[in-house]
């Protein structure tokens, strides 16, 4: 070593952070060599009135970038953005100032021009993410979808999931619905109005067998006459690993955006480490996922309703059988055991100073 900094991994959030602790963290508990990690101000996600309720967190995290291109780092693995108040600048120059630099996304942030406020359109994801590509010597994309479109601006594009640690996981044990049977949600507060875009289906399937829906997440009451048959939990670490065996069928609905295209399929993957049948858009990856573990998929309301109305009258045999396969199917193809080497090697870690 030459006193310069060795490996070193960049994320937008801390590890309460489902990206960055899925995309960076959990891979970094699982090799050998000692990464410094800078997670920017270690929050949870980087809403503007987050960062302004905390200036001083915000200056050290910007001041800690400056020192770590200055450092040059051997490695660096730096995960969707660098900043939320760059414009691509230190993006440019991490990658820049590194011997091997590695970018990895896992959303379509390409296309996401500051959807959801003007402060947010002041340093929108797709310039960043687009700089990133461009100054990267590797570039890991989480699905086909982005690394076909990563793989139109660099020579060198390697496709990873995002995988699930299905140990981690309770498994579901007993496949006979509650009563009152139970749908379940899981995700932050940022996306779960997505299950309004099913919310005739679920009502449907309410007042027909009296279904209720557990949504783990936040317990900010958001989605109008929906609250009315909603048990909110909010989302831990705890939560995340032990409830979804507590549900009878999961759901993952999606908008049909260029932006949903981008998606890595991380509920379907969560659902199926836990053994729990469940149903989703078949939009980007989900096509491809639903396929491999045998579940279902479902458009609009109409086939929704019948999708989740099918499961509900199917046997517990049958359930059964679904989510055990499914269980099967991600320790196969979408856990980090059936992964870290390929990581393990974007990364050109064997042999690397540690």
């Amino acid at each position: 070593m030459d006193g310069r900094l060795g490996h070193c991994a960049i994320t937008p959030y801390g590890r309460g952070a489902g990206s960055s602790r899925v995309r960076v963290f959990e891979w970094l508990d699982r090799v050998d060599p000692d990464f410094t990690v800078s997670s920017y101000a270690s929050f949870a996600d980087a809403a503007p009135s987050r960062l302004a309720r905390h200036p001083v967190a915000v200056a050290l995290a910007e001041r800690r970038l400056y020192h770590l291109a200055v450092a040059r780092p051997h490695r660096l693995l730096l995960h969707r953005e660098a900043s939320p108040l760059s414009r691509g600048w230190w993006e440019r120059r991490l990658l820049a100032s590194a011997d091997f630099g590695v970018y990895d996304f896992d959303d379509a942030l390409q296309w996401d021009w500051g959807a959801g406020g003007a402060v947010r359109r002041l340093a929108p994801k797709a310039g960043k993410a687009r700089t990133a590509i461009r100054y990267a010597a590797r570039v890991i994309a989480g699905n086909d979808v982005l690394g076909n479109w990563a793989a139109q601006r660099h020579r060198d594009v390697v496709v990873i999931p995002s995988c699930v640690e299905p140990e981690d996981y309770t498994p579901k044990t007993t496949y006979a619905l509650h009563d009152p049977p139970r749908l379940g949600w899981i995700g932050s507060r940022h996306n779960e109005d997505c299950l309004l875009l099913v919310a005739e289906a679920l009502e449907e399937i309410h007042r027909r067998s009296g279904a209720r829906l557990t949504l783990i997440g936040t317990t900010t009451r958001s989605l109008g006459r929906l609250e009315a048959f909603i048990d909110r939990v909010d989302w831990s670490p705890h939560h995340e690993r032990t409830l979804l065996a507590d549900i009878d069928i999961g759901l993952m609905p999606l908008p049909s955006t260029a932006y949903s295209m981008g998606k890595c399929g991380y509920k379907l993957l969560q659902y199926g480490a836990a053994g729990l049948p469940a149903m989703a858009t078949p939009i980007g990856v989900n096509a491809e996922i639903l396929a491999r573990l045998g579940m279902l998929a479902a458009r609009d309301e109409r086939e929704w309703t019948e999708a989740i109305q099918g499961l509900l009258g199917a046997s517990d045999t049958a359930r059964e059988r679904l989510g055990c396969e499914a269980r099967d199917v991600v320790r196969r193809h979408y856990s980090y055991d059936a992964w870290l080497p390929q990581w393990s090697a974007a990364l050109e870690l064997g042999g690397m100073p540690s």
